[in-house]
């Protein structure tokens, strides 16, 4: 036993990961507080979640921030609220990750501005700003402005960091929503590295960068990935990254220095393959995600964070976050993991996999490549139309039982669970006060500046990105000028417009129709004169579009006449377009939270066009009490993620069509 224990001392175990928790909501003073605990409790990292009018570019007093401050992460206007939000924790001994990309250049100005304040030299600030708005267009939708503009702002965020702040990561190629949003393995990997490339072509050609620094900039690059529950083809999956970035690196870059050719990377598994049905079971979902991500030391992840068990249901608790770390700490300092070398390298059925993955994404980039690039690839509507159809290829498995899900198509009997049954449905409930309260905050703190210097510094940050200069230096004068997120966010939409991508919508994408529903379908057409015409609306911020596609495309193959904009939409936009396109029903997809204000909203404002009488549906992450409110306020139907049979659901809400026009009196009539 001795023995064992004395040669067991004598294995150098591997250090481990940095570990984190994506944390951040309601304000931050309460985000800071939030901050401490982890810490304290053994994180080593931060990963701040923004929320959804900062990722945007909107302050907390505007209208498109209506219902969503504070919900899905917490609010930073400008130079106050991060000042607040890092108060007491020395930066220049932190590690900082923020889930930033249309905003970050603003953002990484603000953090740095803070840490000088602290004190902190910036040449010493360690961190990451994710940066990646490629991903943004097809994926999370927090993208602004059209894509060559976002890239130059990427640029200008690259170049400026690599000598302001060399220890940064100032990108984050990141493909862990392009798997959320349907990508496979191969187009996780082909995506991710062609959006690389593109960044790093991009970089060379601003001529920013002489030759000589080129390989130093390149080795700041990282990435930040998904893993799913096939955790052996994931873990080959970063084996084949480790593999293709290398090569990239050296051959296409001339990168000579194998420490700068390393595929750098962080992960959070995968958070919408969490269940609503069951949620104990994601614990395990979980675990084993990470192993794909641990096992193989020589792929890695440098930096861990985990999601939390419920977050299929709502906002997770500091305790369901600290539920998550403890896993973390149990694999790295219980088990033996960090002892040994890679115990994967020589395996046959490893290095086949992966050769398999790596031969299929080259594949698939050469295929990018032929199309001009990741961003004409983009623009075309090929990568977001070849993403949406993985997407409904997996819910079409789901659906037919070929793909199990345990505790969702199979194995769904259960005992009631324990772990959901407190008062507060196992979930955080941001105060709806807090909204109010930052937009007095936000007004007080414009109420407290020098008109003359905003607006100069306003200017100044629009007149270097006219003229092609560098934006980071007249950013960071901004927000020593007390400039807010959206005044600096506007001056740049004024000069550069927002941006549209494809939706990936169209016939092409369409899968085989659903025949008894389509016979449904055409004899509601008949009875109203028309082909029947849903409307999928996207109200608010929330960028995550996935269901949405998937319930429109369905709806397009059973025969609806689909009504689908993409993202981003005001109350009075999606009205105003049931108006005129004559919509029969409206769908409400909203994930943020912000669920209860906006379905009001848009019922005022379909009530004022004089339309109040289209029933309207909701879809999203909504918590049992806040479906029962807006069942009684007049909504005809909430889908929730435990509902994953799309059949099922167009065959409801045909069933709240046929209710409202053809049976006023039957039972479904709720829509009255």
């Amino acid at each position: 036993m001795q023995r064992e224990r004395n040669e067991r001392s004598l294995v150098e175990r591997d250090r481990p990961w940095l570990f984190r928790t994506y944390a951040g909501h309601s304000t931050a003073a309460a985000s800071n507080a939030l901050y401490k605990t982890n810490l304290a409790k053994g994180q080593t990292g931060l990963s701040v979640a923004f929320d959804l009018p900062t990722q945007t570019g909107y302050d907390s007093d505007h209208l498109m921030a209506r219902g969503e401050v504070g919900k899905l992460g917490v609010p930073v206007g400008h130079l106050g609220d991060m000042r607040t939000l890092f108060d007491g924790i020395p930066l220049e001994q932190m590690n900082t990750s923020m889930t930033i990309n249309a905003t970050a250049a603003w953002l990484l100005a603000l953090y740095v501005v803070a840490a000088e304040e602290q004190g902190a030299d910036r040449k010493k600030l360690n961190g990451t700003t994710q940066n990646d708005i490629v991903k943004e267009y097809l994926s999370r939708g927090t993208y602004i402005f059209p894509p060559a503009a976002s890239l130059q702002l990427t640029t200008d965020t690259i170049v400026w960091s690599a000598a302001e702040v060399p220890r940064w990561n100032p990108i984050n190629i990141c493909s862990y929503h392009l798997q959320e949003a349907g990508a496979t393995p191969v187009q996780e990997l082909a995506f991710a590295l062609a959006n690389a490339c593109a960044v790093l072509d991009g970089v060379r050609a601003s001529g920013q960068v002489p030759d000589a620094d080129f390989p130093r900039i390149a080795g700041r690059i990282s990435f930040f990935v998904n893993a799913g529950v096939r955790f052996i083809t994931e873990m080959c999956k970063m084996r084949a990254f480790t593999g293709m970035w290398d090569d990239i690196m050296r051959e296409r870059y001339g990168v000579q220095d194998e420490k700068m050719r390393r595929f750098r990377y962080g992960v959070q598994v995968n958070s919408l393959g969490l269940t609503e049905s069951q949620p104990e079971n994601n614990v395990y979902r979980i675990l084993l995600e990470t192993l794909a991500v641990t096992m193989s030391k020589d792929a890695r992840a440098r930096a861990v964070q985990l999601p939390a068990w419920n977050e299929a249901m709502g906002l997770p608790r500091p305790w369901d976050q600290q539920w998550s770390l403890r896993l973390q700490q149990v694999l790295a300092f219980e088990t033996d993991l960090l002892e040994f070398g890679d115990i994967f390298t020589g395996n046959p059925a490893i290095e086949a996999k992966v050769k398999e993955l790596t031969e299929a994404a080259n594949e698939e980039m050469r295929r990018v490549a032929e199309q001009g690039g990741v961003v004409a690839a983009l623009e075309s509507g090929y990568l977001k139309r070849e993403m949406v159809a993985a997407h409904a290829q997996r819910r079409r498995d789901i659906e037919s039982g070929d793909l199990t899900v345990v505790g969702v198509n199979k194995y769904t009997e259960t005992a009631e669970s324990p772990l959901t049954a407190g008062e507060d449905g196992s979930v955080l409930s941001v105060d709806p006060a807090v909204e109010a309260e930052e937009i007095g905050r936000m007004q007080a703190w414009k109420a407290a500046r020098d008109p003359a210097a905003v607006g100069a510094a306003v200017q100044a940050v629009q007149d270097a990105a006219r003229e092609g200069r560098n934006i980071m230096e007249p950013t960071i004068a901004a927000v020593r000028s007390g400039v807010t997120t959206g005044e600096w966010a506007g001056a740049l939409r004024n000069l550069f417009g927002q941006y549209r991508p494809p939706t990936g919508i169209d016939a092409r994408s369409a899968v085989a129709a659903d025949n008894p529903l389509a016979e449904r379908v055409k004899a509601l057409g008949e009875a109203l004169g028309h082909t029947p015409r849903f409307l999928v609306g996207k109200p608010g911020l929330d960028g995550h579009s996935n269901g949405a596609e998937q319930i429109a495309l369905r709806a397009q193959s059973a025969g609806f006449d689909v009504i689908y904009r993409g993202i981003r939409q005001t109350p009075e936009e999606i009205a105003e377009l049931a108006l005129s396109e004559k919509a029969d029903l409206v769908g409400l997809s909203i994930l943020s939270g912000s669920h209860m204000v906006l379905a009001a909203a848009v019922k005022a404002a379909l009530a004022e066009r004089d339309i109040g009488h289209l029933p309207i549906i909701i879809g999203g992450i909504v918590p049992p009490s806040d479906q029962q409110a807006l069942l009684a306020e007049g909504i005809a139907a909430v889908f929730t993620p435990k509902d994953f049979d799309l059949g099922a659901i167009l065959a409801d809400l045909t069933g709240v069509m046929e209710a409202r026009y053809l049976r006023r009196n039957a039972p479904m009539a709720a829509a009255e």
